[in-house]
């Protein structure tokens, strides 16, 4: 019986990437060679593998073709090669292009196409009719950082978790290889979430720069305070969420450090100095209206963590 990963989303399995010679010598298909996907197939041959490869522009394989790599003449022939099919394309709907045609049964397929939970959902169930096991996976790393491993780049995998255990030594070799659960979703929203995380702080460092810009400010002292600044309330937002989860749990949420009152008090200060810089204020704006809306729903005296409940409820 195989030994397969026991695990839940917020306590994912984790397998850093490979260094040099850390594997055995494994057969994959790669389909898709755009940035990410070359890099891939760079990193894979690199460490030894054997890596069949496709793309709708066949010259995008050469460079790759001299490397190592069999370029398949058509998708269903680089499918029909192995029995790891990874898939690194442009969207949801080239994936269906892609594969239209293609004989699945008895095929592993790893979507690492940026996707929804939703579309990931799809594609698993429609790999299960077609007699194939299959894992999603969201890139949390740039083409530049694959088969880096000091880069710190990493890949969440969801699905079948037989599938993960059976590939994880091979998945691993470009990036950490993290699984966050059976629901083939799971990928896709971690994937998205950490993004749009990390869009709303690009947002406010946007804003930060553009405050500063025309000043007499020496910028690259400032970017070290600002990146320090932003590392340091990283730790208190995820400080409020531990409170957000006892108060679910009718624990105690202690003293709140900042409320929404004093916050949205001070708001105007922030909008008052933007307008005194000639700087827009539209990356702020609606996260400011909606700590307004929580405080006249009278949540003043909460932290944060109550605008979770508020983009949620229906």
């Amino acid at each position: 019986m195989t030994n397969t990963p026991s695990v839940s989303a917020s306590s994912p399995a984790v397998a850093r990437a490979a260094e040099p010679g850390e594997h055995r010598p494994r057969s994959l298909s790669l389909l898709g060679l755009g940035a990410m996907g070359t890099a891939l197939a760079r990193t894979w041959l690199a460490a030894g593998h054997r890596v069949t490869v496709w793309n709708r522009t066949p010259a995008r394989a050469e460079p790759l073709r001299a490397l190592g790599a069999t370029v398949a003449g058509s998708a269903a022939e680089a499918v029909a090669a192995n029995d790891l099919v990874v898939l690194c394309l442009l969207d949801d709907a080239s994936v269906g292009e892609t594969l239209a045609g293609a004989e699945l049964a008895g095929r592993d397929l790893v979507n690492l196409t940026t996707s929804t939970p939703a579309d990931a959902r799809v594609w698993a169930d429609r790999a299960q009719a077609a007699g194939a096991r299959f894992l999603d996976g969201g890139i949390m790393a740039v083409p530049p950082m694959i088969g880096v491993p000091e880069a710190g780049g990493y890949v969440f995998y969801s699905g079948s978790a037989e599938l993960f255990a059976a590939h994880q030594e091979i998945l691993a070799v470009p990036a950490g290889a993290r699984y966050v659960g059976e629901d083939a979703g799971l990928a896709a929203l971690h994937d998205v979430a950490l993004l749009s995380a990390m869009s709303g702080m690009f947002a406010g460092i946007t804003h930060a720069f553009a405050l500063v810009r025309e000043a007499d400010v020496d910028l690259g002292g400032f970017s070290g305070l600002l990146a320090d600044w932003l590392v340091a309330m990283a730790r208190v937002a995820v400080t409020e969420d531990q409170h957000a989860q006892k108060a679910e749990q009718g624990e105690d949420q202690g003293d709140v450090a900042s409320n929404l009152a004093m916050q949205v008090a001070g708001n105007a200060t922030l909008l008052r100095t933007a307008e005194q810089q000639g700087v827009s204020a539209e990356l702020l704006t609606p996260y400011m209206e909606l700590m307004e809306r929580a405080v006249a729903e009278g949540h003043g005296d909460r932290d944060g963590s109550v605008l979770v409940e508020l983009l949620t409820a229906h």
